[in-house]
Parts: C-alpha cells; sequence; structure tokens
C-alpha cells in the first residue's frame, strides 16, 4: 500500500533536476570556451525543461486535455517572452534610461 502511494516518480525527478542543476553550475566554473559553455549550458536546460513538464507538469498523462495543454504552454511562453523583452526594453534598450 505505501509503496503505490509514494511518489518515486516525483523523487527521481528531483534528484536529476538537482544533478541537472549542478552540471550546470560546475560548467559556469570550469575554464572552458564560450561556445562549449553555451552547448552544455542549452542541453542541460532542455533536459531540465522537458523533466519538469513530464514529470511535475505531467504532460503525457491526460490525452482527453491536449488541446487545453497546449494553449498552456502557448499562453505560458507568451507570458515569459513578453516579460524577457519588457526587462530588455526597458533596462537595456534604452527606455529607462
Amino acid at each position: 500500500m505505501m509503496k503505490q502511494l509514494f511518489p518515486i516518480r516525483h523523487v527521481i525527478g528531483y534528484i536529476a533536476s538537482l544533478i541537472l542543476s549542478a552540471a550546470a553550475l560546475v560548467v559556469i566554473y570550469m575554464d572552458l570556451s564560450t561556445t562549449v559553455d553555451l552547448v552544455i549550458l542549452s542541453i542541460t536546460a532542455i533536459i531540465q525543461a522537458s523533466l519538469q513538464l513530464f514529470v511535475f507538469m505531467h504532460i503525457g498523462e491526460d490525452a482527453d486535455s491536449k488541446k487545453e495543454l497546449y494553449i498552456n504552454i502557448a499562453y505560458a511562453l507568451f507570458v515569459g517572452l513578453v516579460t524577457l523583452f519588457g526587462t530588455l526594453y526597458i533596462f537595456i534598450w534604452g527606455w529607462y534610461a
């Protein structure tokens, strides 16, 4: 009974996220070229984002709500991009200066 209730998939996902974050941190402190840094960081970021989507946000579990799922992901990307480019516009591209 307890084995069915214990969220082993979430624990493994959490540990994998910690390992990927530690790998990214190690890459920052190592003396590698910029290209190698960006490639390793991009790969770990893509793996960690997909891990978060599939393990913690349950992307692959419910086939009935695929349309709602993709709408939610598109909305989250939209909000993230607006936040990113709004911050760049205000602080770097001169609106705030």
